[in-house]
């Protein structure tokens, strides 16, 4: 009688065991798995250095099993996408200064998860064989010529805010074209050791593979350094939740994002160089991921 019970009793413990594994089992996999499920928008604007960023963290949360879509927008729309929540976050705001007047129209509607970037900087850039070194000292160089990126970027809008405040430049002019137009514009200056100045910003791999510098700024019309900013919509920290954990934590330096920068500068394709970033770089991702479950 005994040893019927104890194999009833043998039984019921086994099938208790299997059956709190399996338990442990599906609750480790259904992690990544419910977050296969998960949709999540990324706007950006096309600068170098948020194309890097913004596909780094874009693929830190595709290896978490999120559904990601990276957007390029024009800077006013990036802003006016995630206030309005047709995009979930952005890790493009540069504050205070440049991005300024759409922090003040859209900042209300959007949840600042603070910064990502630290030592950010806008300005006039020339390259170190023109002598000249501060605003206040150009006349005649490079035909009075401003080369500029998109109409409606913040250092655009400083720079004619420059043009403006400074009285030497009341006869300069400003040329804008695009990011990409600009630094090939600028590379082909500095080949030919052609006078050039050009709106500028740093991170920004062109600090790496050229010898330049910012113009002094005695009226502080481009400001001081700034950071870089996540902004997420409203929501996203109940909608999901690990996401925004993740996009909370992303913070990184000026050194990592300008390598990304270069190597895309240097052929490789956006999504290759944040794939090789964030492989190279597991300790520091694992900062960000490790509030996940799961993991």
């Amino acid at each position: 009688m005994k040893k019927h019970i104890n194999k009833i009793l043998v039984l019921i413990l086994g099938i208790l065991a299997v059956a709190e594994l399996g338990y442990a089992f599906q609750n480790k996999s259904d992690a990544p798995t419910s977050r296969s499920n998960q949709e999540i928008q990324l706007a950006y604007v096309a600068w170098d250095s948020e194309i890097a960023s913004t596909h780094v963290i874009g693929q830190v949360l595709e290896d978490l099993g999120y559904k990601v879509t990276l957007t390029q927008l024009d800077n006013a729309i990036m802003w006016e996408a995630v206030a309005t929540g047709e995009a979930d976050a952005m890790v493009s705001a540069w504050l205070p200064g440049t991005h300024a007047a759409q922090y003040e129209r859209y900042g209300s509607d959007l949840v600042d998860l603070g910064v990502n970037l630290e030592g950010a900087a806008i300005g006039l850039v020339v390259p170190s064989y023109m002598s000249v070194t501060s605003i206040e000292d150009l006349t005649q160089e490079a035909n009075q010529v401003v080369t500029g990126i998109e109409p409606g970027a913040g250092v655009v809008a400083a720079t004619e805010e420059a043009l403006a405040t400074y009285p030497n430049l009341s006869t300069w002019q400003l040329e804008t074209s695009s990011s990409g137009a600009m630094t090939t514009l600028l590379q082909d200056a500095y080949a030919k050791q052609e006078e050039v100045i050009v709106t500028g910003w740093s991170p920004h791999w062109k600090f790496q593979t050229m010898d330049l510098h910012y113009l002094e700024d005695p009226l502080n019309v481009f400001g001081d350094a700034e950071s870089i900013h996540t902004l997420v919509r409203t929501g996203l920290e109940q909608n999901l939740p690990e996401a925004y954990q993740v996009l909370d934590n992303f913070y990184w330096s000026v050194d990592d994002l300008e390598q990304v920068m270069l190597d895309i500068s240097q052929g490789m394709s956006p999504a290759e160089a944040a794939r090789q970033w964030v492989d190279a770089n597991a300790d520091k991702v694992a900062t960000w991921t490790s509030d996940i479950e799961g993991l």
